[in-house]
């Protein structure tokens, strides 16, 4: 339409024109240094739109190799588009062989190989090729220094993937000589220390990974537990034991396994009366299942007054089979046969666990009665065989 418009004024314009210019062509005189021009305004006209022509397709043609370059770039770079696109499509239904040979042929055309050559590494380590991974991340480097990090971290994902934990930390610590503080690779690292079990190494690492990283919080609280927990249970004496619990956030204290591992740790060095003590007191207000059968193994200097103290708490939880284990056992420290019998009968009927029958087969043990403790020797390792362990003959003596 706006072409149709274009063409008609243009057709008006040259007619108004032609109009006058025949009724009177014109006259025009050109002087320049003693040479004299002369000619009529059409013939003005024509030469001009000639010398613009002229200029046109100069240019034309000085541009063409550049347009030329440029439209086989595109072309290239599409065609490269296209084999990235079906190389992805490829390792993305399986095909990792493949889809590796298109992506890696794509990279030679591509504006941006980098991409090319990580899904390359990608579908070799999915073929269980970690060298020819290794080489397309070196390519990837290689291609595209600016991005070291992308790449080591691809690595670093590659080795936590195949296990190779050493390899993994290695490459970690190289990105972080780089990069400080980076977000994704301080959370691999905190992933690989907690793999490795390393607790020292993650307790250091953990306040960095709040301020620099965005983990779960209950990520992060599942490995600080762990950690103090492990220091607990390695500390070699009192006053160590006593530095780890203080450093111990408040919210963190009431958690069971740190309260296991702190009261294991008085009772491993000895202070079973500490123990005792500040486990009941705990327990008056927080009534926790570990904690109450752990009661039981305290081996405090009152005996006596322990066993009270477990028993005052069978009236509000007399249904409690931990805490009546833990009454089981201090029955039997204070050589109390017959009540040990009951209330490990009782446990028994209630639930039944190996750690139950150990202790009721070594109380029938105590009182004489072979046959019965070897049957309840034998029912608790029923309940951690894979299949049941047939009755064992006795043996006639000559």
């Amino acid at each position: 339409m706006k072409f149709g418009i274009v063409v008609v004024v243009i057709l008006f314009l040259s007619a108004f024109g032609a109009h006058f210019l025949l009724a009177d062509p014109g006259y025009v005189v050109i002087s320049f240094r003693g040479y004299v021009i002369e000619m009529s305004v059409p013939v003005l006209t024509g030469l001009a739109f000639l010398l613009v022509l002229a200029v046109w397709v100069i240019r034309k043609i000085i541009m063409a190799p550049r347009r030329l370059g440029e439209a086989a770039g595109r072309y290239r770079s599409a065609r490269s588009g296209q084999k990235l696109t079906r190389g992805m499509i490829e390792v993305a239904e399986g095909n990792f062989a493949r889809g590796e040979k298109m992506l890696a042929r794509a990279a030679g055309t591509s504006d941006s190989p980098l991409f090319n050559y990580l899904q390359a590494a990608r579908a070799a380590h999915l073929q269980g090729r970690d060298e020819r991974r290794d080489e397309w991340l070196r390519l990837a480097y290689a291609e595209t220094p600016e991005a070291s990090n992308a790449v080591l971290l691809t690595q670093a994902e590659f080795q936590l993937d195949r296990g190779q934990h050493e390899q993994a930390l290695a490459t970690l610590r190289r990105l972080e000589e780089d990069s400080k503080n980076h977000t994704h690779a301080l959370a691999l690292m905190g992933r690989l220390y907690f793999r490795l079990e390393d607790w020292e190494a993650l307790g250091e690492l953990l306040p960095r990974l709040r301020k620099n990283t965005n983990l779960p919080p209950e990520t992060l609280d599942k490995w600080t537990i762990r950690v103090h927990a492990e220091a607990l249970d390695s500390a070699e004496d009192v006053e160590i034991l006593d530095q780890v619990w203080k450093s111990v956030a408040r919210k963190h204290r009431n958690d069971v396994d740190l309260l296991e591992s702190y009261y294991r740790g008085l009772m491993r060095n000895g202070m079973h009366d500490r123990a005792e003590k500040e486990l009941a007191a705990f327990l008056r207000t927080n009534w926790r299942a570990p904690l109450v059968a752990l009661f039981g193994l305290v081996e405090a200097t009152d005996t006596t007054k322990q066993l009270k103290r477990a028993e005052g708490w069978l009236k509000n939880h007399g249904e409690d089979p931990d805490l009546l284990l833990a009454a089981a056992r201090l029955c039997l420290r204070n050589e109390l046969w017959g009540k040990a019998r009951s209330y490990l009968e009782t446990v028994i009927g209630m639930r039944p666990t190996p750690e139950v029958y150990r202790e009721y087969g070594s109380l029938l043990t105590e009182m004489g009665e072979a046959d019965a403790a070897a049957d309840a020797y034998r029912d608790g390792l029923v309940m951690v065989a894979a299949e049941a362990l047939p009755a064992i003959p006795h043996i006639e003596k000559a």
